[in-house]
């Protein structure tokens, strides 16, 4: 038998978060019938280790939310990578309160494939400063599972027209697609 990737541990211990922790953003009602999240095959040509071009300022920038509300991130920084052969670029936030990274983004698949109002990316800093922008961790945010959250949605400088065919997806239990 062959050992787990990364990759398939990380999914394992989210899975198992959605269906046994009392957190979990799936009604309690469905998760005995819950078997996993859905999600695309690992794509190893969606990772990239990028240098960010921060702006001269970091900007405060007001997103929507899923329930109509709003929130404010700090607009970092840009990066650029290739998606099969074609230039591509995202703007990365800070949170407000930790100072973490944060990458909302809509591509082609959202509505059809992936959760309609986009999906996020968590950025690890490298050593150098580089960052790993690795798509396979791509997650759809809770507010896809259950009204009870409010979600930022991404801006319109975060909206791709490649599919990003890694990390979560459509699935059965994603109810507010």
């Amino acid at each position: 038998m062959t050992e787990a990737t990364e990759l398939e541990e990380f999914r394992a211990a989210k899975d198992a978060y959605f269906r046994d922790d009392p957190a979990s953003p799936l009604p309690a009602s469905t998760r005995w019938t819950f078997r996993g999240l859905a999600y695309y095959p690992e794509a190893p040509a969606l990772v990239f280790e990028v240098t960010p071009e921060p702006f001269d300022e970091v900007e405060a920038v007001v997103m929507g939310t899923s329930d109509g509300e709003t929130r404010e991130y700090g607009r970092w920084a840009r990066v650029r990578f290739a998606v099969d052969g074609t230039e591509q670029w995202l703007t990365v936030f800070r949170q407000p309160d930790s100072g973490d990274l944060f990458l909302p983004f809509l591509d082609a698949g959202a509505g059809s494939e992936t959760y309609g109002a986009g999906r996020y990316l968590d950025l690890p800093v490298l050593e150098g400063g580089r960052l790993l922008l690795d798509f396979n961790y791509a997650y759809q945010p809770y507010c896809a599972y259950s009204t009870a959250y409010s979600c930022p949605i991404p801006p319109a400088e975060n909206r791709l027209g490649v599919h990003i065919r890694a990390g979560e997806r459509l699935g059965t239990e994603a109810a507010h697609a």
